[in-house]
């Protein structure tokens, strides 16, 4: 029997030898591809599908789906009823005032012109009614101009009008003072700056405060456009809100045979007062709306209209006697004095502005002082009819005297109708603010309120499911 070898050494382990690899062989398969980290989304997914398929972990799925609906409720009502109740605010106001003062800069620079060309036929015997009210004229568009100035973005279309009108004002009294002087001293060259001055009022000053208006009125109507839309979003996210605690409410009954769930039943009463708050509270603040607009503004411009035509009126009423045909316009194979045909056409605006009025006045205290002018200018034109006569017939005294001459005169039945035209303003524009107050009033609170009771209806929820998990522990 063989020994084997005494020494301090261990006996090296056998080695194994590897078969060469032959050339050309097949490769060695490649390692398996490293594996990609996941995602926190898709392990929370995975989470979540895994929680899924019991019922603790549906129960809190659903809450926190009932917990973010109602919130989102509550946060887009707050949203929308914030931005209509700020546009009501506007209309009832910044924008409407702003239009009514855009109208007064219009209607007292056509006032200034006509107690001007009143003026200028009194001669030396100028009233000082005549003058006062030429100079509150001009202050009150001034005033209105700064008015305006302020409220105006800067480099604005309606900030480039307003200073333009603020330039050619001081122009326009320039030429009136000069007309007034000459006129004093007895040189008929007065009658040519007064026509000067008259025309830049009526081509240049006028149609500028025109346009200053229009972009007021479209301002208003943006303000409204925004006011009333309804809140389709906040509906529906309401509806769904409701929809999705019913469901969960009758889900909990055929697992439990409990009849109510206290804290869905609170969520659920929480969601739907903030939609019926939402639907009748927008619907009055629509209607107030919508009346303020239909029987206020509407009626307002109607009335601001035929004031505005009646001034128009009055100044060449007063300038036909001032030109004594030194203006002629003609009209297919007709020539009629510019300023007498100019007046027929204010006229014919003023009865349409009267007729509009009338129709949109919605009370009696409304309908009597329209009522009131449409009497004056029927007899305004009776009695300028019969001036132009006289004048014609070469007796220029008797037709100054039907036009200014104070009682049984033109400016009788002017003063009439303007009188009756600015009590019908001031009273519209009191069921304006009365309507558009309304309306602005159904929105008080509701942003806030929906909110409050949006947070309120969504931790009920919770408290609700929370219950229900209770059991399960």
């Amino acid at each position: 029997m063989a020994q084997p070898p005494r020494s301090g050494t261990a006996p090296a382990p056998p080695t194994t030898t590897l078969p060469a690899q032959r050339t050309g062989g097949r490769p060695e398969p490649a390692p398996p591809p490293a594996q990609h980290r996941r995602t926190a989304f898709a392990e929370g997914v995975d989470r979540l599908r895994a929680a899924a398929t019991t019922e603790p972990g549906r129960l809190r799925v659903i809450g926190a789906l009932l917990a973010l609906l109602v919130v989102a409720f509550g946060a887009v009502t707050a949203w929308q009823m914030s931005e209509r109740a700020a546009a009501a605010d506007d209309v009832l106001t910044r924008s409407q005032p702003l239009s009514s003062d855009a109208a007064d800069i219009y209607r007292s620079l056509a006032d200034a012109n006509t107690a001007a060309s009143s003026g200028f036929l009194a001669g030396g015997q100028e009233t000082e009614a005549s003058r006062t009210r030429y100079e509150r004229g001009i202050r009150t568009a001034a005033e209105g101009l700064v008015t305006a100035a302020a409220n105006s973005d800067p480099d604005s279309p309606s900030q480039a009008t307003v200073t333009e009108l603020s330039r050619l004002l001081p122009e326009y009294k320039g030429l009136i003072e000069r007309a007034r002087t000459y006129n004093r001293q007895g040189f008929p060259v007065g009658g040519a700056y007064l026509r000067y001055a008259n025309e830049k009022m009526q081509q240049e000053m006028l149609p500028a405060a025109e346009d200053l208006y229009q972009r007021e009125n479209r301002r208003l109507d943006d303000d409204y456009a925004d006011a009333k839309p309804y809140p389709w979003a906040a509906l529906v996210l309401g509806l769904l809100a409701l929809a999705a605690l019913g469901w969960a409410q009758v889900r909990t009954y055929r697992r439990t045979h409990r009849v109510l769930n206290h804290g869905l039943v609170g969520a659920s009463a929480a969601t739907l007062v903030v939609l019926l708050w939402l639907v009748v509270g927008h619907t009055l603040a629509r209607s107030g709306l919508g009346d303020s607009y239909d029987h206020g503004v509407r009626s307002l411009n109607a009335l601001h209209e035929a004031r505005i035509a009646s001034l128009k009126a009055r100044g060449n009423e007063n300038l036909t006697l001032v030109a004594r045909g030194a203006e002629t316009k003609k009209v297919g194979e007709e020539t009629y004095d510019a300023y007498d045909f100019d007046f027929g056409k204010n006229m014919g605006a003023l009865n349409a502005g009267l007729t509009q009025a009338r129709e949109l006045a919605d009370d009696h205290a409304g309908r009597a002082p329209v009522a009131k002018a449409g009497d004056g200018m029927a007899e305004w034109k009776r009695r300028h009819t019969s001036a132009r006569a006289q004048d014609e017939n070469g007796n220029y005294q008797q037709a100054l005297q039907m036009v200014i001459g104070g009682k049984g005169a033109t400016e009788e039945c002017f003063d009439n109708v303007d009188a009756s035209l600015a009590t019908a303003l001031k009273h519209e524009e009191a069921e304006f603010e009365q309507a558009a107050g309304d309306g602005k009033d159904a929105m008080d609170g509701l942003p806030a309120g929906a909110a409050v009771l949006a947070v309120l209806g969504a931790a009920a929820a919770l408290l609700g499911v929370g219950r229900r998990l209770s059991e399960y522990r």
